[in-house]
C-alpha cells in the first residue's frame, strides 16, 4: 500500500476496505493494516480479484468526494463507486475546454512529446554506453541519433501548434527507428526491425512493439480513468468515435521507458526469438499464444520496478507512474500546476 498525491493505492490482494468513522480502514486476515481519514485523500485505488469495500465506506468516500476504483492485479480498470458529485464533472468540463482551446493543447502536447523525444535519446545514449568498445559502430550511430533528437528537442520549444508539434515528433521517431537495430547487443541478432510498420506489423520486433504499446495503452487508459478524466478526449490526438485519444497521449512518454526496453530486454536476453511468431497470410507476423505468455510475465515484473519519481521525488513502482501521471494531469487541469510535468526517465 502507497500513498502519492493524496490517493491510496491498494495492491494487498484479499484486502478489505471498511469506514471507521470519518476514516478508511485496510484489513486483512482480520488485521488492520492501515487507517487514513478520509480528508487527507482525493482517491483510492484498488489493485486485485479479491479486494472488497464495504457500503458504508463507499458512501464516505461519496461524501468526501474521494474516488473509489476497482482494478485488476494487472492494473486493468474494471469499474468505479462514484457519487452524485460535481468533482469529475469539473475536471471533465475543464478537459474538454483545454481540448477545444488551440494553444492549451499545444502547450499539454509540446510535453508529451519533450519527454517522448527525451526518453528516447535516454535508451540510445544508454544503449551506446551498453555497447562501449565492444561495438564501437552501434555506440557511435546510436550517439548520432541521439544528437538528432536534441535538435528535434530544441525545436520544439519554437513549434508554434499543434501540426508542427506533430511533426517534430513524426522526424524524431524516424531517427529513432532507424537507430533500433543498434541496440541489439547480439553481433548476430536473428532479428531486425525493417522500419516501423504496424496495422498489421510486417516482422517479428514490430509485433513485439505492438503488442506492448497495447498493454501500455490499456494500463494508461485505466489510470485516466480511474483519476476521472475522459480517456476517448485528448489533446495530442485528436477525437475519433472509439478511439481512446487521452490514453494515446498518456502513453507517449512511456513509451521508450517501458515498453521498448521491456521488448530489448526479450530480445537481448533470448526471451524471445524468431519461433515464437507466426505469419499469417496476409503478412502479418503475429505473437504465438505460448509466447504472449513470456512476454506479459516480463511485462508484469518491469511494472514492480522499484523507481524515484522525477518531479514528486518519491519512491513509486514503474505500475503506478501512469497512475501519477493521469492525477498530475488532472492538477493541470484544475489549475494546480501552471504546466503538466510529463514523465522523464533516466
Amino acid at each position: 500500500m502507497k500513498t502519492h498525491l493524496n490517493t491510496l493505492f491498494v495492491t494487498l490482494e484479499g484486502a478489505y476496505l471498511r469506514r471507521d468513522g470519518a476514516a478508511v480502514e485496510i484489513r486483512h486476515d482480520g488485521e488492520t493494516k492501515l487507517r487514513v481519514p478520509l480528508h487527507n485523500l482525493d482517491g483510492i485505488a484498488c489493485f486485485g480479484w479479491d479486494c472488497a469495500a464495504s457500503a458504508a465506506l463507499m458512501a464516505g468516500c461519496a461524501e468526501a468526494n474521494v474516488s473509489l476504483s476497482f482494478h485488476t492485479p494487472h492494473g486493468k480498470f474494471i469499474a468505479a463507486a462514484q457519487s452524485f458529485t460535481s468533482g469529475n464533472v469539473l475536471l471533465r468540463r475543464s478537459q474538454y475546454r483545454h481540448a477545444d482551446d488551440p494553444s492549451a493543447s499545444a502547450a499539454i502536447g509540446r510535453n508529451l512529446v519533450a519527454a517522448k523525444i527525451a526518453n528516447c535519446r535516454t535508451v540510445l545514449l544508454r544503449g551506446a554506453r551498453d555497447h562501449g568498445d565492444k561495438a564501437p559502430e552501434k555506440a557511435s550511430a546510436l550517439i548520432s541519433a541521439a544528437d538528432r533528437l536534441a535538435q528535434r528537442l530544441r525545436a520544439l520549444n519554437q513549434a508554434a501548434d499543434l501540426d508542427e508539434i506533430r511533426g517534430i515528433e513524426g522526424d524524431a521517431a524516424v531517427f529513432y527507428f532507424d537507430a533500433f537495430n543498434a541496440l541489439l547487443t547480439d553481433q548476430n541478432a536473428p532479428m531486425i526491425l525493417s522500419g516501423r510498420s504496424r496495422r498489421p506489423p510486417l516482422d517479428p520486433i514490430n509485433a513485439l512493439l505492438s503488442f506492448c504499446y497495447t498493454l501500455l495503452m490499456h494500463d494508461c487508459r485505466s489510470a485516466l480513468e480511474s483519476a476521472g478524466l475522459d480517456s476517448q478526449c485528448g489533446f495530442l490526438h485528436r477525437d475519433r468515435p472509439g478511439r481512446p485519444s487521452l490514453a494515446l497521449d498518456l502513453m507517449e512518454e512511456f513509451r521508450p521507458a517501458i515498453a521498448d526496453r521491456a521488448v530489448l530486454t526479450l530480445i537481448n536476453r533470448r526471451q524471445i526469438g524468431p519461433g515464437d511468431f507466426e505469419t499469417k497470410e496476409s503478412g502479418a507476423v503475429l505473437l504465438k499464444e505460448k509466447s504472449r505468455k513470456t512476454v506479459l510475465q516480463l511485462w508484469q515484473e518491469r511494472k514492480q520496478t522499484e523507481i524515484v519519481h522525477p518531479f514528486l521525488q518519491e519512491k513509486t513502482t514503474l505500475g503506478l507512474v501512469p497512475h501519477l501521471q493521469a492525477r498530475l494531469l488532472c492538477r493541470h487541469l484544475r489549475g494546480d500546476l501552471d504546466a503538466y510535468p510529463a514523465f522523464l526517465a533516466r
